[in-house]
């Protein structure tokens, strides 16, 4: 079985452009769909954390609207008391060797919109992975990430490379609004990524080569199946 270093924020909250702070952390499904479906399959998870900080989730993440109901929002809730003690345990990401690992997942909520996009720590991690072949499976706002990989000679590490992410349009529409201090999709098309979207609110995953990413929370068993299908093959 494989070793997966997920990457989640340690944000709790996001500067809108009326200045106001917005709630935020980790996005309830999309931590607990991948945590939960890598583990059923055999892989062992190591959660880091800017400074190992223990990560938030998105309350709203954990209402009933924004689960998908009260008993999916029950579900959730009931996953994350059980690897409470995991996030509590959360690995400082500077002290992370990604040579020691098969896959870097990176689950979304607007989190890293606040952290992760702009972390040298974050960017050199995924620059060394994606040097080494090794899987990276961003989904939602997780590959807000990627823009971290930044070389010293302004280079993005993944120009060129096709990916998806939450929409511009599904940020407006059900995001943060037109108070959203920057757009994701926008922002990756900007620094050379060839983003290729599907239909709001429905499952949409991009493979190109070791990159795997996925478009939204609705995304995110899709995502996990294809890492546990990338890992099997490279097994």
């Amino acid at each position: 079985m494989s070793d997966i270093l997920m990457i989640v924020t340690g944000a709790t909250s996001l500067t809108l452009t009326d200045g106001t702070e917005h709630p935020t952390g980790f996005w309830a499904e999309e931590l607990v769909v991948a945590h939960r479906e890598l583990r059923a399959a055999g892989h062992t998870i190591t959660i880091a954390t800017p400074g190992g900080v223990t990560p938030t989730v998105d309350a709203g993440s954990l209402s009933d609207a924004g689960a998908g109901g009260a008993e999916k929002a029950a579900e959730l809730r009931g996953y994350l008391d059980e690897i409470a003690p995991e996030l509590a345990a959360s690995v400082p990401l500077d002290t992370i060797d990604v040579s020691a690992f098969d896959a870097v997942v990176l689950p979304g909520g607007h989190g890293p919109m606040t952290d992760l996009a702009f972390d040298p720590t974050t960017g050199r991690l995924l620059t060394e992975a994606n040097a080494a072949g090794t899987i990276i499976a961003p989904f939602c706002h997780g590959p807000a990430a990627l823009l971290s990989a930044v070389g010293a000679d302004g280079a993005f590490a993944f120009a060129g490379r096709r990916l998806t992410v939450f929409t511009d349009h599904e940020e407006l529409t059900g995001g943060t609004g037109e108070k959203t201090p920057w757009f994701v999709e926008t922002r990756l098309r900007e620094a050379g990524a060839v983003v290729e979207t599907g239909a709001d609110w429905s499952s949409h995953v991009v493979v190109d080569a070791n990159l795997i990413s996925g478009q939204n929370p609705q995304s995110s068993a899709a995502v996990a199946a294809a890492v546990i299908e990338a890992l099997a093959t490279a097994d």
